[in-house]
């Protein structure tokens, strides 16, 4: 199965972790799934969750493949491969975290991190029926976390339990410390986004089942918010590795995106940043007066490898997941499968810094559906 872009084995504690290979791991490269960063030095120091990993005496195996550079949806990698997809062998496993959310479909690990700067924790996640947090921005260190300078990034936990996302982010976040469970149910709504007939089906049926009283309201600049983030993304990633263009190195894919990404100016950014600050206000509203709100994590059932080979074609599979980078809020991608025993996620969004809340009413939920 090709998960693994290299083993490690550091630690000898009870809980098994794999980290994206994002991240660094003193006295291995990380090359970010990239053949153009291969001849890059080792990393000389552990990134800051690698180093809380370590000190809570678990062991790390392994360092995970990716959509090349983080910078890609689908998880195609045609440097290293693509990962599978453990449980849905024909569809793709979702990016950029591709690596770190099959090593938990397949059982490979107790947690792995991946990194969310537009949805690369919830849509693969969504896309291999496992459960994937993003954290609120800036609440989980990224000291060590590729690309450097990030204004969306968040590292974050996959896990095939709530539980143990939990359990995860008591390592990497020592100020996360897990709330009781809930005694009566959550005040939650549900937000109005476009989505695919099976998608909004699966999700009815099983929200239905748990027997919530929910409320459905909408968020005027959502879509805008989508537009915004990627703005931001691109500016940022040409920043970052817009050198690697020159290499030749580079998936055709990656290459022109950045080369698309390029074209950002500053002038966009602003207006981005203007958004930004519009949508956190609505969302900040609306959880105001709800505990939490759910929306699908994708907008339609996750697409075949063989039909995804253009990455481009598919970032509309980021449009229910990116705005909440935007917004910094925290949000986590709970899995459900439609009658086809095809994959759907249901995304759950909190307060900022209400990641122990989050998990809680996420927790609920599950339980109730059961």
């Amino acid at each position: 199965m090709n998960i693994v872009a290299k083993d490690v084995h550091l630690g000898s504690g009870k809980l098994t972790v794999m980290v994206k290979d994002s991240i660094d791991i003193q006295g291995f490269q990380t090359i970010a799934g990239s053949k153009a960063l291969e001849a890059i030095p080792a990393a000389e120091q552990n990134a800051v969750v690698v180093e809380r990993i370590l000190a809570a005496d678990c062991q790390i195996t392994a360092k995970t493949n990716l959509h090349e550079l983080a910078f890609g949806i689908t998880g195609i990698n045609r440097a290293f491969g693509t990962v599978l997809n453990p449980k849905y062998p024909a569809l793709i496993p979702g990016g950029s975290s591709s690596g770190s959310a099959a090593a938990i479909a397949a059982e490979l690990a107790d947690f792995t991190l991946g990194t969310d700067t537009g949805g690369s924790i919830r849509m693969p996640a969504a896309c291999c029926g496992i459960f994937g947090l993003k954290p609120t921005f800036g609440r989980v260190s990224r000291e060590g976390v590729h690309p450097e300078n990030s204004s969306l990034d968040c590292v974050g936990p996959f896990a095939n339990s709530v539980s143990m996302i939990e359990t995860a982010m008591q390592i990497i976040d020592p100020s996360f410390h897990p709330a009781k469970a809930l005694e009566s149910a959550p005040k939650l709504a549900v937000l109005n986004v476009q989505a695919s007939d099976a998608v909004n089906e699966c999700i009815a049926e099983y929200l239905a089942k748990a027997g919530l009283d929910l409320t459905h309201t909408a968020i005027a600049s959502f879509d805008d918010a989508f537009h915004a983030g990627m703005q931001i993304i691109n500016f940022e990633n040409w920043q970052a590795y817009g050198a690697l263009t020159e290499t030749g190195l580079l998936g055709s894919d990656v290459h022109t995106r950045l080369l698309k990404a390029s074209e950002t100016t500053r002038q966009q950014v602003a207006e981005a940043e203007y958004v930004k600050e519009k949508f956190s206000q609505e969302v900040d509203a609306l959880l105001n007066q709800y505990d939490a709100l759910l929306l699908p994590t994708l907008p339609q059932i996750p697409p075949q490898v063989a039909d995804a080979e253009n990455t481009v074609a598919f970032l509309n599979l980021t449009g229910l997941v990116r705005p909440f980078n935007l917004s910094g809020h925290p949000a986590i991608s709970v899995p459900l499968e439609t009658k086809d025993g095809l994959p759907v996620g249901l995304q759950i969004v909190a307060k900022k810094t209400a990641d122990e809340q989050l998990c809680a009413i996420a927790e609920f939920v599950v339980k109730a559906a059961q």
